[in-house]
This record gives structure tokens, C-alpha cells and sequence, in this order.
């Protein structure tokens, strides 16, 4: 596929004009960033891996009735997604006190809450993402009592599906981060659909036995073999081969066939109808 403009670069993600009309090509980058990018670093292959288990982890929820924004896989390191306007409210969905939880209110990290817990956070990074409230979110119009509901909604079930997915692998997830758009049909109607990603740059995910980080948190802890939880994830999901790291260095030969079997996948699909669940008029 032609390279298109480029949109916008964030901290781990690049977005590309699409090829087809209400596009977006979303390229994954090796770069890893913490503490609101004030820490940074290159971790080889991360970027491979996150497109994977997105692109996977998307397609599963999609197929259960959630409405997301990824169409299909273009190669190793991006993929085609619906072009919405994102809500500036990322959803926090605990499971486990582990994090700023644990640190805002003093609860041991690994204590498992009573009941999944739902957080809200302004994205605004000049303001460090700000925990807010719902009263917030509406007040300043950043989303709408409609469209704050839908989220939740979808919200605990993603966390029901996504649960149970990791458990059977015998991998607990911890907490997780996610990101929803807008999309306005042909005539006018507003559907609210699951943007961004899912990988262990947004989820939290420990093995269930050692309780080993297996996510970002290796990488913001200076845990060593920064890549290993990326890896062990794709491994769990039958994504990649055991052996597309050498040395601690990825395969490139390897994900480059693994990208050809995306693209034979891909030129058997068309933008898909979006299943968008209930509409409202804008």
C-alpha cells in the first residue's frame, strides 16, 4: 500500500491518510513512553506485537457485538481503521489494585477489588491526564449523559469478554485503558464505537501463577527483557511463534511473512458494514 500523509504522530502510534473514503492507516511504533513521555526508549518489535494483539483482540470483541473502529490488517505493523472524531475521556477499568490506584489511595498493589471499578480521565497531556468525574465530562461537553453511557456499557462488557479470554490462558488482567470515537452515518446518526487499541500498552497483565508483569510496566519499572511481556501475550494468544525473538532480537524475516499471510487475509475483505449497535441523531 502507497504511503499517504501522515495525520498525526503520537507517542506510540503513527495515522496515515486511508486508502478508501472515512479511513485511517494506523501504524504501530517500536517507540515505549512513560511518565507522560518524559521517559522514552525503543523496544525492537513492539510495535509488531501490539498490531497483532490489537488487531486480534478487536476482531473478537467486534464479532461479539461491540462496534469498533479496526477494519482489517495491512501488514506486520499497521492497520486499517474507521477514521472517527475520539472522545477526549480515556475509561479505566480496574479488576486488581495495581498503579496509581494503589498509590492514590494506598491499597496494596495485587488486591483484588470486590467489583470492577470504572475511572474517568481527561486526555490532555500538558495536564498529565487528569482523573475526573461524570459530572465533569458533561458539564465541559466532552461527551454527552448518551454517549457516557454507551461507553460504559460497552465498557463492562468488554471487561467480562477480555477476562475471561485472558483467564483461560492463565493471565489476570489487571486493569485496562479505553478510548472511544464518533461516527456519523450518511444520514446523519451518531454511533459511538471503541477506538485506539488493546495490547499491553494500554492493559495491565500478569501471569496468574508468578504473577509476573507481562505489559508496559516492565519498561516503566526498568524490569529487564522489556519486550518479554509483549511476546509472551502474543505467544498465549497463538499470534506468533515461540521463536520470532533471537537473542532478544525480533525476526524481521519472520514478521515479514507473518505480514504476508495478513495481507492474503486482507485482500479478501472489503470494509466491513459497521455493526453499530444503537444510533442517535446528531
Amino acid at each position: 500500500m502507497a504511503r499517504k500523509k501522515k495525520l498525526y504522530e503520537g507517542k506510540a502510534k503513527i495515522l496515515f491518510d486511508g486508502p478508501e473514503p472515512g479511513t485511517v492507516i494506523q501504524h504501530f511504533k517500536d517507540d515505549a513512553t512513560a511518565l507522560n513521555g518524559k521517559k522514552h526508549a525503543i523496544i525492537a518489535g513492539k510495535g509488531v506485537l501490539n498490531n497483532r494483539i490489537s488487531a486480534h483482540l478487536m476482531t473478537k470483541l467486534e464479532a461479539m457485538g461491540i462496534p469498533t473502529h479496526f477494519v482489517r490488517s495491512i501488514n506486520a505493523r499497521e492497520q486499517l481503521v474507521r477514521a472517527v472524531d475520539i472522545i477526549p475521556i480515556e475509561l479505566v477499568v480496574r479488576n486488581v489494585a495495581a498503579g496509581s490506584l494503589s498509590k492514590r489511595l494506598g491499597i496494596k498493589e495485587g488486591t483484588q477489588l470486590g467489583r470492577p471499578l470504572i475511572e474517568y480521565y481527561y486526555k490532555n497531556d500538558e495536564l498529565n491526564d487528569p482523573m475526573v468525574s461524570d459530572d465533569h465530562i458533561t458539564t465541559f461537553g466532552w461527551a454527552d449523559t448518551y454517549e457516557l453511557e454507551e461507553m460504559i456499557s460497552m465498557a463492562w462488557r468488554i471487561n467480562d469478554y477480555l477476562n475471561g479470554l485472558f483467564a483461560g490462558l492463565g493471565v489476570i488482567l489487571v486493569d485496562f485503558k479505553l478510548e472511544f470515537g464518533r461516527l456519523w452515518g450518511e444520514h446523519g446518526e451518531l454511533y459511538i464505537i471503541l477506538a485506539d487499541e488493546i495490547s499491553p500498552d494500554n492493559c495491565r497483565l500478569w501471569d496468574e501463577k508468578t504473577k509476573e508483569k507481562m505489559d508496559k510496566d516492565r519498561f516503566r519499572l526498568d524490569l529487564d527483557d522489556q519486550v518479554k511481556g509483549y511476546h509472551y501475550i502474543a505467544e498465549r494468544l497463538g499470534l506468533v511463534p515461540q521463536d520470532i525473538f533471537e537473542g532478544g532480537n525480533l525476526n524481521e524475516n519472520m514478521a515479514d511473512k507473518l505480514a504476508l499471510i495478513e495481507n492474503e487475509f486482507s485482500k479478501k475483505r472489503r470494509l466491513r458494514e459497521l455493526n453499530p449497535g444503537k444510533p442517535r441523531k446528531a
